[in-house]
């Protein structure tokens, strides 16, 4: 079942020499119109989550759907293959189901629109964006239930359709789609800033060819994608040995009391190819924290760590797609069958960048970054507002510690998605009925190392009208791992503190927690795994750190031996006598995970104040 492309003008495109300084012309000019799709959105939609926190992926693709400028990888490849359909020109296709588009997006949540752009008959190039809705319907607000046992607890489900044919909206189908949500004002806005950006990035492709000539478009596009499957080529050669390396990690639980769940993959080479296959990677969870993981957008995930860790100059486009194999067991976490729930997917896909850092780093470990990524943390706070009588309804994507790196610290509370931002506390308080006491960098829960892992957040709401929230987050039972001696960063933590002065362990994923007027709730994430050994650090630099607030006096003296005055000069003598005898007992080997299962099991509800996940069981 694959699409099919309507062309009223069928004459092939030629293909011509382009001299350097035009496809360096034409590639930058595709680079603007990304960016222009980007500043589109963020100045017309409404829900925080785009507007503010820029969670929405752009990307434009040549004729075939080989992504050219983005940032996630083609969602275009996966649509056409099972697409039963045709594309015509003035179409604009509409979806959001996983199921329906072999995971081209990963929940419901993300409505993606594709565009196909014809010139004179033909078509020459594609345009598409998605972006995650506050709101789809479902059976909680937000969309994202923790509890879900099916795809049909999770909102509506928006098979490929055209919304636009020859340019006209079909308003029966927007309709029909809003009225299932809870924020269909917000979701209109959105999606209309979506589709807008599309037309932008049309309209830029198409004075392209104005300047230049279709077959010189065409030409350029197809020469940008050779270019980067040679420079991946040589990555793929000198990074990557024929002996496997395999690397397992976990997601701690799935919201239903059950954990951790394995992810596993190795990594080989076979001639100029590398091979990425997850067998042993544990079976689909009952629960929703499966995550549908496209071969394409795997690929592009290797992609980016390769390109960023060994030759950031390379610009990364699909042309490599060639030279990677992804092989991902049916049934599988990373590949459920219908209709395994799918909403909470994102502590999987965190997850798999700290698998790809720990597998390209394993033959060359000086280029290897501790885990960090680990999570997208969430919050939804919803209800109706005591002053106005309106409904309010906030999804906010919180940032853990990125992890120290071969070349410097991880930043503090920090997106590892190059283009996410936080929400203002201004447009927070503004907006809603909270009230932001308390955002800081939570000193030590950085990874002790050479370079530190950045820090997590602790970040108090007051809520001032009650309502309801949900919390989605990860790496509360297991560790962001160190290496190269770097010791691991701290794990998440969630307390909702009553204004009766009672306290209550939250647990990292929940759903329907009533909070009232005057009810606190700390949001603490985890920190950035550290990276080298730690009593290598200058002892100034950390006094430096402690005069900040990012290190405290005692973790500097227990985590990197440096005794602090307390006008933050450095004891020489006692940081001297306490790193030699620290340095007896040093850690061996590449990772840091911190205790074993058996240990954090054992010592769970001590530590955390919440009861271990009973393993799961298929």
């Amino acid at each position: 079942m694959t699409a099919t492309i309507m062309q009223e003008n069928t004459t092939p495109f030629q293909s011509v020499d382009v001299d350097t300084i035009t496809l360096d012309i034409i590639e930058n000019a595709l680079r603007n119109a990304r960016e222009e799709m980007d500043a589109t959105l963020f100045r017309t939609a409404m829900s925080p989550g785009i507007r503010e926190q820029g969670d929405a992926f752009p990307l434009i693709a040549e004729r075939n759907g080989k992504m050219i400028v983005g940032q996630f990888g083609s969602f275009i490849d996966g649509f056409l293959r099972t697409y039963n359909g045709t594309i015509e020109e003035g179409d604009m296709i509409w979806l959001s189901d996983p199921y329906s588009c072999d995971g081209a997006v990963s929940h419901n949540n993300d409505w993606l629109i594709i565009r196909p752009i014809f010139r004179n008959g033909r078509l020459i190039s594609w345009a598409s964006m998605f972006g995650h809705q506050t709101d789809i319907g479902g059976k909680v607000p937000g969309s994202l239930p923790t509890d879900a046992t099916s795809v049909f607890e999770e909102g509506i489900r928006i098979p490929p359709i055209k919304l636009f044919k020859k340019d006209v909206l079909q308003d029966d189908i927007l309709n029909l789609v809003l009225h299932q949500v809870r924020m269909p004002e917000w979701c209109r806005a959105d999606l209309l800033a979506i589709i807008a950006s599309c037309r932008v990035a049309e309209k830029r492709i198409l004075e392209i060819c104005d300047r230049f000539g279709e077959d010189e478009y065409v030409s350029a596009t197809d020469n940008l994608l050779a270019r980067n499957k040679r420079a991946m080529g040589h990555l793929i050669q000198t990074a990557i040995g024929e002996e496997k390396v395999d690397f397992e990690d976990f997601v701690c639980d799935d919201g239903r009391g059950f954990g951790p769940y394995k992810l596993k993959c190795t990594m080989w080479r076979e001639g100029e190819k590398v091979i990425l296959d997850f067998d042993g990677t544990d079976p689909q969870a009952a629960g929703s924290i499966n995550f549908y993981l496209n071969e394409n957008m795997l690929k592009m995930f290797f992609g980016i760590y390769m390109i960023m860790v060994f030759d950031p100059q390379v610009l990364f486009n699909d042309g490599f797609y060639d030279l990677v194999e992804v092989r991902i067991p049916e049934g599988s976490l990373l590949k459920p069958k219908f209709p395994a729930a799918l909403s909470c997917r994102t502590h999987a896909l965190g997850r798999i960048f700290d698998l790809l850092g720990a597998l390209l780093g394993k033959k060359q470990p000086d280029f290897m970054s501790a885990a960090g990524f680990s999570s997208s943390p969430h919050l939804m706070f919803s209800g109706t507002d005591k002053e106005s009588g309106e409904w309010f309804q906030l999804f906010q994507i919180g940032f853990g510690g990125i992890p120290g790196r071969p070349f410097g610290d991880g930043p503090d509370g920090h997106s590892l998605w190059p283009g996410f931002t936080n929400v203002p506390n201004e447009f927070l308080e503004r907006y809603f009925p909270m009230r932001i006491t308390n955002y800081t960098s939570l000193a030590d829960s950085g990874g002790a190392g050479f370079f530190r892992g950045g820090n997590g957040i602790l970040m108090t709401y007051e809520f001032l009208s009650e309502g309801i929230i949900s919390i989605h987050d990860d790496r509360w039972f297991t560790y962001p791992w160190g290496v190269n001696g770097g010791e691991p960063g701290e794990r998440s933590r969630k307390v909702l503190r009553r204004s009766d002065g009672t306290e209550q362990i939250l647990p990292a994923k929940c759903d329907g927690i009533e909070v009232f007027e005057g009810d606190q709730l700390d949001y603490i994430t985890w920190g950035g795994g550290g990276w080298g050994n730690p009593l290598e650090r200058a002892p100034e630099l950390v006094a430096t750190e402690v005069k900040q607030g990012l290190v405290s006096m005692s973790g500097a003296y227990k985590n990197y031996g440096v005794k602090v005055k307390d006008d933050y000069s450095v004891d020489s003598a006692a940081t001297e006598a306490r790193r030699a005898e620290m340095a007896k007992d040093r850690p061996e080997g590449i990772f840091n995970f911190g205790p074993d299962m058996e240990t954090l099991r054992a010592n769970c509800l001590a530590e955390t104040g919440l009861e271990p996940p009973t393993p799961p069981r298929w």
